[in-house]
């Protein structure tokens, strides 16, 4: 009885350890290196295959950012990026869960990277809004799902095209929890609630 409660504690002690490494483990990929990155992967060092581009149909241009969950509890890990034009760079052995950066470039003129120490960033929900569908939006609120109502049109007089993008400022250190409401030409509505932004750089509405 004694043995089986032991192996139960070990189970779940091993549970635990697992789910608060993969709560650690993820960081910003910065790219500095004043070139796009057209695909990047992440893998658990233990492991040599690379798995899927995690930047999917999107790429990271020079100056941008992009906040990685991966989806394994590994603390220790490796990343790749590739470049639009050719070219590659690649960081190995990394201990994501002491970090919160992962920039390349940085004055390595393109190749290389580096790891910045973690350190606390205020929650800000900011983002620039892209329309991602085929139709033209009309109307665009968003607000903390905190506030009490949608707010101004944030278009105003304007219109968001198939595409394009408008800059969304919202009040830092509240939460990082946004409602949106975008109503297309033919007057349909739809809305999306409690959607996470401050970890993004680019919502894109599809």
């Amino acid at each position: 009885m004694r043995r089986h409660a032991l192996a139960l504690f070990a189970l779940l002690a091993g549970l635990v350890a697992a789910g608060s490494a993969q709560a650690q483990n993820r960081f910003w990929l910065i790219n500095e290196t004043g070139r796009t990155i057209e695909r990047a992967y992440v893998s658990a060092s233990r492991v040599s295959d690379w798995g899927p581009d995690i930047l999917g149909t999107s790429v990271l241009p020079r100056g941008e950012r992009v906040w990685v969950t991966p989806h394994f509890g590994d603390c220790v890990l490796d990343v790749r990026v590739t470049f639009q034009g050719g070219g590659e760079s690649s960081r190995m052995q990394v201990n994501a869960c002491s970090i919160s950066r992962i920039v390349f470039g940085g004055g390595g003129g393109g190749a290389g990277a580096q790891v910045a120490p973690a350190r606390p960033v205020a929650a800000n929900p900011s983002f620039n809004f892209v329309n991602g569908t085929g139709s033209t939006i009309r109307e665009l609120y968003v607000s903390l799902s905190t506030d009490g109502g949608w707010g101004p049109d944030r278009l105003g007089t304007q219109v968001l095209g198939p595409r394009q993008q408008i800059a969304v400022r919202l009040p830092a250190g509240v939460t990082c929890a946004v409602d949106m409401r975008v109503v297309y030409m033919n007057g349909q509505a739809v809305e999306r609630r409690r959607q996470e932004t401050c970890h993004l750089n680019n919502f894109v509405w599809r």
